[in-house]
């Protein structure tokens, strides 16, 4: 196996089921690793280890696979433990069902030399050899699955660099982007998140010589985070505590705000929580709140305008991406110029409208409740890093038409007039012109998220999204129901954009 070589020294057990954890939290489906070691070599120590991880279950029984040859286990991925000790011949992998398992799931192959050049080119091969009183772990291979691992083992150091070198590891949240956290936690202390946030890999043009990420003012590293996340704490949002950081690597310690969700016991809206944080962004946005943002170290984030690009790029993922899952066919020419008329002459509208720092995604997966806390405390905000500077209206957007859950019309209303009442409370408001952004923008939200969910599931392989497209067409139409976006109601209804379709 050629490519790249890492090395671990193991001191002893504990060691070597820390690798494992390590291990479990870059694996994903597809991916194989392969033990390599003699008998008592800690190849054993370090499955078990990695699928009690996955299973999050420190006492889950995880027998050796010698006699069964395979174990399966349904973890947080389904994972395949392979022993091919007894294999009498190469090519009885494939009656063991391992492209199957494969096909399912992520494989540890413990004798991989049996294989011969069954597994993978782009297995990861882990050898174990003994090293004066403890073993020397050495990883090699290439392709996404190694450089996953070669990372997980960077957050290890930069752990160890923070005073949290044996914690222990457990996945948290990491799914539509690329950014992954992780509960770290040790005796004694409180639990922290670790985050994990590569710098952003830009992809090809695809206007005016320019990347998707760059026109919608995606952020492109974890500097943003920082800068944001100090800029709403002196600002008297609750956003996590930096412990530690490695801006270069994307690797930062946060404080662990809490584990009660943002939606009720039965996970409904609860349409109490929603009046308290549209009344933090009510207060939010009666505060001026700079543009450029101390990193620290001398750096600054220069926060990007949500400008008039950013926005259709964002609307034209429905083009894009949904029309064509819905149509069977890439959206006309003549499709897309009525599109952007339409488009052009609303964001006209917002033209001298008032602004403000804009979070993005200010919706329940991103909104902690802490009941125990009074007043805008009881709100911890997290995942900011795209922040903007853009209309008030599209962060109360945002909650009140939460994509992730159903906001039924008289919830949406409340949470509005929560935020409306806040707002005419602190003096000179512009009510109707809020209204009106807010129906724009709304709409321009909903139109990119019916493409970005399609999206995930047609480039990214992630079907489970489709789920919640019925959810954002019925906001559509609500949003398009505002007299000044009659004419955008009638392009959507003539294309049949609004229409129930089973994708």
């Amino acid at each position: 196996m050629t490519g790249p070589v890492l090395e671990r020294l193991l001191s002893d057990e504990t060691q070597t089921a820390l690798l494992g954890e390590d291990l479990a939290m870059s694996l994903r489906p597809g991916d194989v690793l392969a033990l390599k070691g003699d008998l008592g070599a800690g190849k054993s120590t370090l499955a078990r280890a990695l699928i009690r991880a996955l299973a999050d279950d420190a006492g889950l029984d995880v027998p050796s696979p010698t006699f069964t040859l395979v174990q399966s286990y349904d973890t947080r991925i389904r994972v395949h433990h392979f022993d091919l000790y007894r294999l009498s011949s190469a090519a009885e992998i494939d009656e063991l069902g391992f492209d199957e398992a494969l096909a399912q799931g992520a494989a540890l192959v413990e004798w991989p030399e049996r294989a011969e050049d069954y597994l993978p080119k782009t297995s990861v091969l882990i050898e174990l050899v003994q090293h004066g009183e403890g073993r020397l772990a050495r990883l090699s291979g290439e392709g996404a699955a190694f450089d996953r691992a070669a990372r997980s083992l960077a957050m290890r150091d930069f752990l160890e660099s923070a005073g949290w070198g044996e914690a222990r590891r457990r996945h948290l949240i990491g799914d539509a982007s690329a950014r992954s956290y992780e509960i770290v936690s040790l005796a004694g202390r409180k639990p922290q998140v670790l985050m994990n946030s590569p710098r952003l890999v830009l992809g090809p043009p695809v206007r005016d010589g320019r990347p998707y990420a760059e026109i919608a003012h995606t952020a492109q590293s974890v500097s943003a985070f920082v800068a944001v996340d100090r800029a709403l704490k002196a600002g008297g949002v609750s956003v996590p505590e930096i412990h530690a950081e490695d801006q270069d690597q994307g690797f930062l310690l946060l404080e662990h705000l809490g584990s009660e969700g943002f939606l009720g016991g039965d996970g409904q809206p609860a349409a109490e929580r929603y009046a308290a944080a549209a009344q933090l962004l009510a207060t939010m946005h009666g505060r001026t709140w700079p543009q450029r943002l101390p990193t620290g170290h001398g750096g600054f984030h220069d926060v990007p305008p949500f400008d008039r690009d950013a926005m259709m790029i964002e609307a034209d993922l429905l083009v894009d991406w949904y029309v064509p899952a819905i149509t069977g066919s890439p959206a006309s020419d003549a499709l897309r110029a009525g599109y952007h008329k339409e488009w052009n002459a609303l964001l006209d509208r917002l033209q001298g409208r008032e602004t403000t720092l804009m979070l993005r995604d200010f919706h329940s997966p991103n909104i902690i409740w802490r009941g125990d806390r009074t007043g805008h405390d009881r709100l911890g905000i997290v995942d900011f890093q795209d922040a903007l500077i853009g209309p008030c209206a599209y962060d109360v957007a945002s909650l009140a038409m939460d994509a992730r859950v159903t906001m039924s019309p008289e919830i949406e209303r409340e949470t509005l007039d929560a935020y409306v009442a806040a707002r005419h409370a602190a003096g000179g408001f512009d009510e109707a012109g809020f209204l009106e952004s807010y129906a724009i923008m709304a709409a321009q939200r909903n139109s990119k998220i019916l493409g970005i969910f399609v999206r995930l599931e047609k480039r990214d392989g992630k079907p489970y999204y489709l789920k919640h497209l019925p959810r954002i067409r019925d906001y559509l139409r609500r949003a398009l129901s505002h007299p000044t976006l009659a004419s955008l109601r009638e392009f959507y209804n003539a294309n049949g954009l609004l229409e129930e379709r089973a994708l």
